[in-house]
């Protein structure tokens, strides 16, 4: 098995996380924050999505499907405290966005051989993950850390635990 199938493979969990924890839950209550200052799922999801189209792009210019004009700046840090549900696209926008997302980068993913996976990744991008390889086996871990934030948030709504 290549590089690229383990990557893949990592990326089953955090999936399904992600849709079993939005899947019952109205775009308001997308807007809860667990504890002030904290951040909402509506913008963690949009963080998520432009970080991961970034990264790859970054990692293999070219590759990913673009993101909506002005996507990446509705979901900065500078956003991350705003509550008015018109500064986010709704639940059904985002979804829909992280599937074509998350395909784009898969079928990135599918053309690179193991020796591409291996080179290193831009120099600026190190810290995070040496090897371009490593830009892509990294969102399985961002997504999963996000996702179990969500679960705090489920309970305050008073959703019981899904796993």
């Amino acid at each position: 098995m290549g590089i690229a199938a383990h990557i893949r493979g990592s990326l089953i969990t955090p999936d399904f996380a992600v849709k079993s924890y939005v899947e019952d839950l109205s775009d308001e209550e997308m807007l809860v924050r667990p504890v002030p200052n904290a951040n909402h799922i509506k913008w963690q999801l949009g963080h998520l999505i432009a970080s991961q189209n970034y990264l790859i792009e970054q990692a293999c210019p070219g590759v990913m499907p673009p993101l909506p004009a002005g996507f990446a700046e509705k979901y900065n840090k500078d956003t991350a405290t705003v509550d008015d549900p018109n500064a986010f696209d709704s639940k059904e926008d985002l979804m829909q966005l992280w599937d074509s997302q998350r395909k784009g980068m898969l079928a990135a993913l599918d053309k690179l051989s193991d020796e591409e996976l291996e080179k290193p990744a831009p120099e600026s991008l190190q810290r995070f993950a040496p090897t371009v390889g490593g830009m892509f086996a990294g969102q399985s871990m961002h997504w999963m850390m996000h996702a179990g934030q969500w679960a705090v948030i489920r309970r305050k709504l008073g959703r019981k635990p899904l796993f």
